[in-house]
């Protein structure tokens, strides 16, 4: 599947000319994926590059084209549970023509990251920018849920809230890792600029994209070390409540071991004070013995500050 864009306006539009500067290829079939290679001279490992999430960052040259692979999160549902995920986005940037080629149709191109473009350049450190940008959203809803998480995990001693704290921070390390590469491509892309036929525009933009990407890396760092604490605390702060748990079961375990000793003293087949001719009383008198013995146990136990 693929689509048709424009600059129009200084905004991208969709259209169904031949003639578009700029295509987005989506998942794109096999004979897709064989034009590209052999009509556009793509690369065909670079293609599969651009479709694969787990490729790291890159700009590469070829000989009439830039490949510029970049990072940004995928879109989060409900199925994923806590797990944030991660693709690529490949960008294929020709004197005239500008391929763009994404796993999902997730990249969008509204907003105010797409205003007043002027060129394909533009678009590319838009797409980069916007990226960016959807990072530290996503950034944003990890806090929130982790600190969801923690009143979760105080509050009960299920292992699925931990699970999904663990989860989360594996999440945020991938994320980091991500966040870092686009930094490469960025710099990367700062570095061969006069190649690339950046403007003096575009060379501001790419400076703030310098700026924006380390301060996304910043904030990922900083949410990582604090999940990663905040981890280790609830780790331990489960492992005492139950052994809290297990201290009061003990404590009701011997509290209950004491009456069945009182009984099984009395039950016994020997002359007691107390005997059969006592009647009722005698019933009543050794169960509050047992009853004595029971709440000294407790006594004891609160005295002792179990």
């Amino acid at each position: 599947m693929h689509r048709r864009l424009e600059i129009q306006d200084r905004q991208l539009v969709e259209i169904e000319s031949e003639d578009a500067r700029i295509l987005l290829y989506i998942d794109p079939s096999e004979e897709e994926r064989q034009y590209l290679v052999d009509c556009l001279g793509i690369d065909r490992h670079t293609l599969a590059s651009s479709l694969d999430p787990n490729e790291l960052g890159r700009v590469e040259f070829e000989p009439e084209h830039a490949a510029i692979i970049i990072k940004r999160p995928k879109q989060y549902c409900a199925e994923d549970n806590f797990y944030f995920k991660i693709n690529s986005v490949g960008m294929f940037l020709f004197a005239d023509r500008l391929v763009l080629v994404v796993a999902e149709d997730n990249l969008r191109f509204e907003g105010k990251h797409f205003r007043q473009l002027s060129s394909l350049r533009d678009v590319v450190l838009k797409i980069i920018y916007r990226s960016i940008w959807h990072f530290e959203e996503h950034l944003q809803v990890f806090n929130m849920i982790a600190e969801q998480l923690e009143h979760k995990v105080n509050q009960s001693m299920e292992n699925k809230h931990l699970l999904h704290m663990f989860t989360l921070e594996k999440s945020l390390v991938y994320y980091l890792n991500a966040i870092g590469s686009n930094g490469r491509v960025v710099e990367k892309l700062k570095a061969t600029g006069a190649r690339l036929r950046f403007t003096v525009e575009d060379g501001e933009l790419l400076d703030d994209l310098t700026i924006e990407n380390a301060q996304c890396q910043e904030m990922a760092t900083t949410y990582s070390h604090v999940l990663s604490s905040l981890v280790g605390a609830r780790v331990s702060v489960v492992s005492n409540n139950l052994n809290v748990t297990m201290k009061r079961l003990m404590l009701v375990t011997i509290a209950l071991m004491v009456p069945t000793a009182v009984f099984s003293i009395f039950g016994m087949n020997v002359r007691l004070p107390i005997e059969e001719a006592h009647g009722h009383p005698g019933f009543w008198l050794i169960l509050a013995i047992a009853g004595a013995s029971a709440a000294a146990v407790f006594a004891m136990a609160r005295w002792m500050k179990w």
